[in-house]
């Protein structure tokens, strides 16, 4: 393995700092990210974490090398990255590590109008450009690139607003969790103006995370957001992760509202918006997302996990929304990006207009019980999770093998995968009934753990 090895994912670079990630590093991924897009003009920005400012000109040193002009936009959220993408028609590069703990750093990646780069679109030709440039030193010629700095706050405000009719919001009382991240930067810029009673917890911008880290898909992260509900009588609570682009709601009862629902709820928004619109889910959605695109006259499209796959998809179909369990909402007037504060900003407007709370909004979604995303460690994950193919096809269950394998015998399916970066399979079931699906899972984990 070369050094970039370690940090060069399926989707990102992302690793410990220093001594997976440093300046040196990211000042050979600037130059070979440069030379990849082959534009003049390099959108860049970054989180709050103390590492961000460091890297991030060390790569903008590399970038300006290798001839580009950089568009500095400073602290963002990654959605704010990829707005400037777009509105810019500009290649760009966000410096975060989503909800990892405060030692990780990284880098997303897109092209001209937001366009994603993964391991198959030209993130392995980047990591070994990057190899060369650290061998040979060539990224550290003159800096030939421009620079301007550039504050797109205000205009990103603007445009997340856009996707809603501000006249239908009522005064509602929210509260958003922005966990020492970037939503404690854009989520204040966004609802300024609006008629919300807005109690933001923990919105001091701080990569150390001091109060719980920013991955809300975690349970004991909510703690703190489904006590402020309560205590304030809230008609929804936020949870935002580190980079903002994800957002997970809490009702006014405190309870979860998974990335599933959010989806369903969204996506009958967007088609009573865009009658008969494509709808695109994530195979590990529950089966409500499809079933409420169809109800409310879409047409559901099923896709792998994974916003590369999403977006393709979603270009290739002019989809106008799509959703993805873990919290991830695309928007095709987002230049088909994901965005945590423009789905909050949907459900906001649903909320206003409808006559009863969140969760009797919510009741009629509620139709089936569902794991949860549960991680296992095993010896080869290849191994463990053609044992469980191999016992449901010997009782002549069909098999789909579009991202990992799926089983679905109609009242109940499961879906396991595994992880692009460590030895786990991801495993994820949904039934008709907790005790059934409690059931299940034990079904297949056995399995997986073999005789």
């Amino acid at each position: 393995m070369t050094a970039l090895d370690a940090v060069f994912k399926a989707y990102d670079v992302r690793g410990t700092v220093p001594d997976q990630l440093d300046a040196r590093s990211c000042r050979a991924i600037g130059w070979a990210f440069a030379r990849f897009a082959g534009t003049e003009r390099l959108v860049v920005a970054r989180d709050m974490r103390a590492s961000g400012e460091t890297l991030s000109s060390a790569f903008i040193a590399g970038a300006r090398v290798a001839g580009a002009t950089i568009v500095d936009i400073g602290l963002a959220s990654t959605d704010t990255m990829y707005f400037a993408s777009g509105r810019f028609d500009a290649p760009g590069a966000m410096f975060t590590a989503s909800h990892n703990p405060a030692g990780y750093n990284g880098i997303k990646f897109c092209l001209a109008g937001a366009k994603p780069v993964g391991e198959d679109t030209g993130l392995t030709q980047i990591r070994q450009s990057a190899e060369e440039a650290l061998t040979s030193g060539v990224d550290h010629g003159d800096e030939t690139g421009g620079y301007e700095r550039r504050d797109v706050l205000s205009e990103y405000a603007t445009h997340v607003r856009s996707f809603v009719d501000v006249t239908a919001l009522r005064p509602l009382r929210i509260v958003a969790d922005t966990a020492n991240g970037m939503g404690g930067l854009i989520a204040p810029e966004v609802f300024a103006g609006l008629p919300f009673n807005v109690v933001f917890l923990f919105p001091e911008l701080d990569g150390t995370f001091p109060n719980h880290p920013a991955d809300p898909i975690q349970p004991e992260n909510l703690v703190d957001l489904k006590k402020a509900v309560i205590d304030h009588g809230a008609d929804v609570g936020l949870a935002f992760d580190g980079d903002a682009d994800r957002v997970f709601l809490v009702d006014e009862k405190a309870e979860t509202v998974s990335g599933s629902l959010t989806t369903a709820l969204v996506a009958r928004a967007m088609l009573a918006a865009h009658p008969g619109a494509t709808i695109l889910y994530n195979l590990i959605c529950s089966k409500v997302v499809p079933e409420t695109i169809v109800e409310n006259g879409g047409t559901p499209v099923r896709t792998r996990v994974g916003h590369s796959f999403i977006k393709e998809i979603m270009a290739e179909t002019g989809a106008v929304f799509g959703g993805e369990h873990s919290g991830h909402y695309y928007f095709r007037d987002n230049y088909r990006a994901d965005s945590g504060i423009i789905a909050a900003m949907v459900v906001l407007e649903v909320i206003s207009r409808a006559a009863e709370p969140l969760s009797e909004l919510l009741a009629p979604y509620r139709r089936y019980a569902d794991s949860g995303e549960i991680n296992t460690k095993v010896a080869d994950p290849v191994v463990s999770a053609e044992a469980v193919a191999r016992h449901y096809a010997a009782l002549g269950v069909e098999i789909d093998r579009t991202d990992g394998i799926t089983v679905d015998e109609g009242d109940w399916w499961f879906n396991i995968r595994s992880s692009n970066t460590e030895p786990l399979l991801r495993l994820n079931v949904e039934a008709r009934s907790a005790s059934e699906c409690d059931r299940r899972v034990d079904e297949v984990m056995a399995l997986v753990h073999g005789p």
